[in-house]
């Protein structure tokens, strides 16, 4: 189907471009958006009559939008959701969670995601505010309050998790490598638990020798 453009259509063309497109993406998105019409005579006659009113009432909706993007542009919006040790989380961050998070009307159908987030951490996301005005925004996926402030702070909370853990690890198996070497050490090992404190069977008879 060939149309004339009343607005900028990324990859398709600008104000007054006359341009051939699928008639699917034509019936359900662009001519009931307003941002085409039918490239027949009587439309491409009525175009050009009101050319000066349509790309006027763009430029003032482009001023707009230009204005609300130096706010939004660059921040940080936190999302808190449940991920698993590897930072893979346990369902995803949609394009409507996004918007819903940034608020300040902006709708699922402005945010740009190929793909739904599944992992925590920091995520550029770009934002169409106009079709001519873009703006990126960061989203910051955490498992916690606290790890998004950490990411924010350039940390990657995986990798630290992680090192914690196999610090723990480590230092258990220094223990249990040291009772192997040292009776004393095995008999403290056997009369402590994992915190490091008497069981209460040992505490009730050293109260009775008392």
């Amino acid at each position: 189907m060939d149309i004339v453009l009343l607005e900028r259509v990324e990859k398709l063309g600008s104000i007054g471009d006359v341009v051939t497109v699928k008639d699917g993406f034509a019936r359900n998105f662009l001519l009931p958006q307003g941002k085409a019409l039918r490239a027949n005579k009587a439309n491409i006659e009525r175009f050009e009559r009101e050319r000066e009113v349509i790309e006027a009432h763009n430029a003032e909706k482009r001023s707009l939008a230009e204005t609300e993007g130096k706010a939004l542009d660059g921040k940080n919006f936190m999302l808190i959701r449940q991920a698993g040790e590897s930072g893979h989380l346990y369902g995803s961050v949609s394009a409507k969670d996004i918007a819903e998070a940034i608020g300040d009307g902006i709708t699922r159908s402005q945010i740009v995601l190929n793909s739904p987030i599944k992992a925590v951490g920091i995520h550029d996301v770009r934002i169409t505010l106009h079709p001519e005005v873009f703006v990126t925004v960061g989203v910051n996926v955490a498992r916690t309050a606290d790890e998004g402030e950490r990411q924010a702070a350039g940390e990657n909370v995986i990798d630290a998790s992680r090192n914690d853990d196999r610090a723990a690890d480590k230092e258990m198996a220094d223990d249990q490598a040291a009772a192997m070497f040292d009776p004393e050490a095995e008999i403290e090992l056997e009369n402590t638990g994992e915190d490091g404190e008497a069981p209460a069977d040992a505490e009730t008879e050293e109260a009775s020798e008392d």
